[in-house]
């Protein structure tokens, strides 16, 4: 037991030790290249983990990390730094959904919300540490799109494939890719063809919630990527097609990841921003969940109480491979 948990202990340590770098870095406190050490401290350990759970092989991912990082921070080649996030905040949002746990429970859901928060929250501190050069559109639509892919891959195996969604399953992911299909289909519209007054009435709505609230919560986190992941660990105590809901928490995770790479958002804006959107999804996912409840005839505090003593779904520990 003592030996499983050694890896693990190593991978935190290393995490930690890598956002004190990134953070005193920033502070300009000691050597210039403190920022490179601990962005690469932080993917090589985020990788090592991933790895790990998806029941690859850690130790060759891992050392492969490291030596790319290694590569990227001393070449210091534009490029090549920018890569190095891209492939830093997609690693940190897949991470982030697959270090959850089942949730008998709504409380237990928001607090599985909140780890996968976490956990892409440091990444994003890896992230601006490459010190990449972007476009910040094209960086947030290049990381969301392969953090899907990523995230879809594994729960592919992990649930048993196509044929292991069922009805409600197709149906689960065909609504997640519709919502997540209008929501940047919109976002974009609005971007480049909105009439005047339709955006001016929406930017004046975002101004307003900087002004008075500090900031203003991501949609695609807020309405999608929260909700499918209180809604999915919720689910995934119960049925493995939660693991396709979950897939959806990458709109979450995402946005999390790649939070800092705007310069012309503030950290305590990229913060409250976080915090607003899930406060607002965890809202969101509680409707979804008692819907989903009602449909299954599970409504009232008795009928509830008797479903979640049922919902026994065995799953790996967090720190367990999931394959």
């Amino acid at each position: 037991m003592a030996s499983s948990r050694l890896p693990v202990a190593a991978c935190v340590v290393l995490v930690l030790a890598g956002l004190g770098a990134l953070g005193a870095g920033a502070a300009d406190v000691g050597p210039g290249w403190l920022c490179g050490a601990g962005a690469i401290a932080v993917s090589t350990a985020y990788s090592w983990a991933l790895a790990a759970r998806a029941g690859g092989r850690p130790v060759v991912v891992g050392t492969l990390a490291l030596v790319l990082g290694v590569a990227t921070v001393l070449s210091d080649d534009d490029r090549l730094r920018t890569g190095a996030a891209v492939l830093t905040c997609v690693v940190a949002a897949v991470l982030a959904v697959m270090v959850t746990v089942p949730a008998v429970r709504f409380v237990h859901a928001a607090r599985e919300v909140v780890v996968a928060v976490v956990v892409a929250a440091a990444g994003a501190v890896a992230v601006v540490g490459f010190e990449p050069v972007v476009t910040v559109a094209r960086f947030e639509y290049v990381t969301l799109g392969l953090a899907l892919l990523g995230a879809f891959a594994v729960v592919y195996r992990l649930g048993a494939g196509l044929h292991g969604l069922g009805r409600r399953g197709v149906a689960t992911v065909l609504i997640g890719t519709a919502v997540l299909a209008l929501t940047l289909a919109y976002a974009e519209l609005l971007r480049r063809y909105g009439t005047p007054g339709l955006v001016g009435s929406l930017l004046d709505g975002v101004t307003w919630s900087r002004e008075n609230l500090g900031a203003f919560p991501r949609p695609l986190e807020t309405a999608l990527g929260i909700p499918a992941l209180a809604w999915g660990t919720h689910m995934r105590a119960r049925r493995r097609q939660g693991w396709w809901v979950c897939a959806f928490g990458v709109a979450a995770t995402t946005p999390v990841a790649n939070a800092l790479v705007n310069p012309a958002v503030t950290l305590e804006e990229s913060v409250l921003a976080v915090v607003y959107g899930v406060v607002v999804g965890l809202l969101l996912g509680f409707a979804v969940i008692r819907l989903d409840l009602a449909v299954t005839g599970s409504s009232g505090r008795r009928g509830r109480r008797a479903e979640e003593a049922t919902a026994l779904r065995p799953e790996p520990a967090r720190t367990r491979p999931l394959l």
